[in-house]
């Protein structure tokens, strides 16, 4: 699997740019000895200023450094299911701790069977087989990289208890499509919204439609504090249950739990930090879309549709594919060579989560074996083979959050560089 770290695409400080190129101007890549289209950085990230010192420092000062000392964990928790519009949030140590004690608090366990989509962070998956259940993934949408929700009652079985759509890159799965299936086959969801804080669909909060809503406030996301996750739900049973499942059970006497806490140093951060989410999210928004125009204008560069019911993209990854075939045969990889030359960062994205070696493994290791068949396990390779991800995999390229924090002249400079790139794609086939 060819896994990308989100890290190491966000760029240092803003230095000065190189002025844009008029369109149609495009002189020799950068790649062949040209001179590249900027030599500055995009935006750096994150961004923090003296208020997250001063809050980590209040903390500090306060000697209550856990949940059940300080309040800065329940403030958060408060602050966040107003904004989002959820009746219940339960602030984690991470996003996989808001997915794995959410499938906990569903009792999802051995001979159960999750579906997922095959294009997602690893974490997606890593839940499902550390409660030792069957994931069963379900094929991507070529032109969205989103679960393809037409194909999800096909994969129900009387087993299936749960389905995790993602809503990735800040965009949001169709939930017209996955909400009746699920309700017809009782089926819960759990929604991976990661990547999408402030994302919604048919302007309600993604998050806030199924029976969970998971979010990450990971280095790389839009709302950051290191490491840091969040679990919404209006149903106060599943509330009960998903906080005792990431607090050892000590809620409750109904059920065990493990320990995803998150600590009143990150929830400091996520406070400090949310005070500055709504206007980044607007900057992105106006630059994606800007962009999307500019981008349209350029065969074989083919921006990522949004469904129609996500009346707001967050925009935590702008992803695109690319036709090769429209930059004569360039390959993808060398494409994105070029365009680093150019001074323009941009990953391949995901690999196909369903084909990993670890996932093979882990189906055939003594404790599935022991409560799965050879046939059910050979059954499942069969359902798991996803054909369109394997191009959504080989095509897509992604732009990261920070690049979106930039100006217009920015995106101005990121079209450039893909027209240079296409004017000039049959010399670097040959380089």
């Amino acid at each position: 699997m060819n896994t990308v770290t989100r890290r190491s695409l966000l760029a240092a400080p803003a230095v000065g740019l190189v002025a844009s190129t008029m369109k149609g101007e495009v002189g020799k890549p950068a790649l062949l000895g040209g001179k590249a289209v900027r030599t500055g950085r995009f935006p750096a990230w994150p961004v923090f200023d003296r208020t997250e010192e001063e809050a980590l420092v209040a903390v500090v000062r306060s000697g209550k450094w856990n949940r059940t000392s300080g309040a800065n964990v329940k403030r958060f928790e408060e602050t966040y299911a107003r904004v989002t519009g959820a009746k219940f949030c339960i602030a984690t140590s991470s996003g996989t701790g808001a997915l794995q004690s959410s499938l906990a608090a569903l009792g999802v366990g051995p001979g159960d069977e999750v579906i997922l989509p095959p294009y997602t962070f690893v974490a997606t998956l890593n839940v499902i087989l550390n409660m030792h259940a069957l994931p069963v993934f379900v094929d991507s949408e070529l032109e969205t990289g989103l679960i393809d929700a037409r194909k999800i009652e096909a994969a129900i079985t009387e087993r299936t208890v749960a389905m995790i759509p993602v809503h990735l890159a800040g965009s949001v799965a169709d939930l017209d499509a996955v909400l009746p299936v699920a309700k017809k086959h009782n089926v819960a969801v759990v929604e991976d919204t990661c990547q999408s804080h402030l994302s919604e669909w048919r302007n309600r909060k993604a998050g806030t439609y199924g029976t969970t809503g998971c979010f990450s406030f990971q280095a790389s996301k839009n709302l950051n504090c290191g490491e840091g996750g969040a679990i919404l739900t209006n149903d106060e049973e599943i509330y009960r249950k998903c906080f005792a499942a990431h607090y050892n059970g000590n809620m409750t006497d109904f059920m065990h739990g493990t320990k995803f806490c998150i600590t009143e140093f990150q929830a400091a951060m996520l406070l400090a930090q949310f005070a500055r989410l709504e206007q980044q999210a607007k900057t992105r928004e106006q630059n994606a879309q800007y962009l999307t125009s500019l981008l349209r204008e350029i065969p074989g560069i083919m921006p990522a549709r949004m469904h129609a019911g996500c009346t707001r993209n967050a925009y935590h990854l702008y992803m695109l594919r690319y036709d090769q075939q429209q930059f004569a045969g360039l390959p993808r990889g060398k494409f994105l060579k070029a365009l680093k030359a150019e001074g323009i960062p941009a990953a391949s994205g995901y690999g196909p989560l369903n084909k990993v070696k670890y996932l093979k493994n882990a189906l055939h290791s003594r404790g599935y074996q022991r409560v799965y068949s050879s046939q059910q396990i050979a059954r499942l390779e069969e359902r798991n083979n996803c054909p369109v991800n394997d191009r959504v995999c080989a095509e897509f390229v992604w732009l990261t959050q920070n690049m979106l924090l930039g100006t217009r002249s920015d995106m101005d400079q990121i079209a450039e560089a893909m027209r240079k790139v296409q004017k000039h794609a049959g010399e670097l086939v040959k380089a």
